[in-house]
């Protein structure tokens, strides 16, 4: 019994056949939890840029300012180097870092470190930039992991440099301090895509799912979709109309079968019921040669029924298996020569009806099956002569129209009502029923024309009028000269 694919399961691919398949709510969180990630990431590490940033200039306004008040104060002293250093030793700077530097470079006081202990700060950046042009900024990582120094440098009257330093959280110490929150989020933002994505595969795939390409016109929820659901549809208009196409065929082959069991039994039983009289000796001698009249003449009826039963039958399985070997090889006919045939075969039977049969043209060669266009040619000659009234006549054209290798066969004969044209090329179908058991006819002849004609790519055209005649006209594919 068939189990019903659940939106849960078409959406989560659950099972151990469907887990081996992507999943698109598994896709959809893939991306969405990656995107929120990176969003997160890229955040974070441009605030904290942006904070750093922030506070390296906040620190370098802070140390301006300072740096302006104890150059005034420096500038105040009498000038020398130990008057400058005893008014830095008066002054509290907190944690700030103070640093005297000689106009030589030379350290003269430092609020952290000994001064002889450290090098010639001329080089030094701040340094430099104050001493040329009378003050000096920059900052540079500290020897302390994770920090920066931010540095503010002015030059005294006396031409020494007052430097004041501070250290400030760095880029990395910034990104660390904020390493929990950012996971914290992450782990949140994760956990919110995976619902997201949840809700949100399921909106897409629900109006997928109601998708229903069994009346063959269904709509696209989605322009994405619009190529999928068209082929989804032109797949079951085909399925459709193959469907139909068995059914018919099912109907026809049902059809065919009553009607070929109808047509067989008619002349089998006016040979059983004749041979029978004759058996039993009921016939007086004089009737003996007009029975044996009718049994030979139901009798040729009958091989004439089975014999255009059995090209039929070829012909549909040639066009079922699209193999044309069944009737051999193909070879160039010349369809006058075999018009001209026909007619010499068909003459004594056209004159018994009192018709003329005249065969007209040029000579022209296909490539095709001999027999079957002698069959073709034939049962068209022979439904004109059967159809046609008595002086009439019968005209068989073979010429070539445009380049098309053409065989038309025109009657002065009873003629065609317009609503039986259409089905005169069906099986067994007889527009005058009466005149076709008189004179033998099978109800075959024209639907063997019609499947010998499609065999070898030709088309027909049926010009008739009651009273007036018909017209049947053949029409080959060029490239079959």
């Amino acid at each position: 019994m068939a189990v019903p694919i659940t939106e849960e399961k078409a959406i989560a691919g659950q099972g151990s056949g469907e887990s081996r398949r992507a999943s698109l709510a598994r896709r959809i969180f893939a991306a969405m939890a990656a995107i929120a990630v990176a969003s997160c990431v890229l955040v974070s590490v441009a605030s904290a840029f942006v904070y750093q940033k922030s506070v390296v200039e906040d620190a370098q306004a802070g140390l301006r300012r300072e740096c302006e008040l104890v150059t005034s104060t420096l500038n105040a002293t009498n000038g020398d180097n130990d008057s400058e250093v005893q008014a830095l030793l008066d002054l509290d700077f907190s944690d700030v870092r103070v640093t005297l530097v000689s106009k030589t470079g030379k350290v003269l006081y430092d609020s952290l470190v000994e001064a002889s202990t450290l090098p010639n700060h001329k080089s030094r950046p701040e340094i430099a930039q104050a001493l040329k042009s009378g003050t000096g900024e920059s900052e540079r990582d500290s020897s302390t992991v994770g920090y920066l120094s931010v540095y503010h440098a002015e030059r005294l009257k006396s031409g020494d440099v007052i430097r004041l330093s501070e250290d400030r959280d760095g880029i990395l110490r910034v990104i660390g301090n904020e390493l929990w929150p950012m996971i914290g989020i992450v782990v949140i933002v994760v956990a919110a895509a995976w619902i997201a994505s949840r809700r949100f595969s399921a909106l897409l795939v629900k109006p997928i799912l109601a998708i229903d390409t069994s009346s063959g016109n269904a709509a696209s929820p989605y322009q994405e979709l619009d190529p999928l659901v068209s082929h989804l549809n032109e797949q079951q208009a085909e399925l459709q109309k193959r469907m139909n196409d068995i059914v018919d065929a099912d109907a026809m082959r049902q059809e065919f079968t009553a009607n070929v069991t109808h047509e067989l039994k008619t002349p089998i039983a006016a040979i059983s019921g004749a041979s029978e009289l004759l058996r039993d000796g009921l016939v007086r001698p004089e009737d003996v040669q007009e029975f044996a009249s009718r049994i030979y003449g139901d009798a040729q009826r009958l091989s004439s029924l089975v014999s255009d039963i059995l090209t039929l039958s070829k012909l549909d399985e040639s066009e079922r298996v699209g193999d044309q070997a069944l009737f051999g090889e193909p070879s160039q006919v010349d369809l006058y020569t075999v018009a001209q045939d026909v007619a010499d075969r068909l003459e004594e039977k056209a004159a018994k009806a009192n018709v003329s049969l005249r065969v007209q043209g040029a000579s022209v060669t296909i490539s095709g099956y001999p027999r079957l266009l002698d069959e073709m040619i034939r049962n068209l000659c022979d439904n004109a002569i059967r159809y046609n009234r008595t002086g009439g006549s019968v005209h068989v054209f073979v010429l070539p129209v445009n380049g098309h290798p053409t065989i038309r066969v025109s009657d002065t004969g009873v003629g065609i009502s317009p609503q039986d044209q259409a089905k005169v090329f069906e099986r067994f179908y007889r527009v005058d029923k009466s005149r076709s058991r008189e004179t033998g006819g099978t109800g075959l002849g024209l639907a063997i024309v019609k499947h010998a004609a499609a065999l070898h790519k030709a088309t027909i055209d049926l010009d008739s009028e009651l009273g007036r005649g018909t017209t049947i006209t053949v029409t080959f594919p060029a490239e079959s000269k």
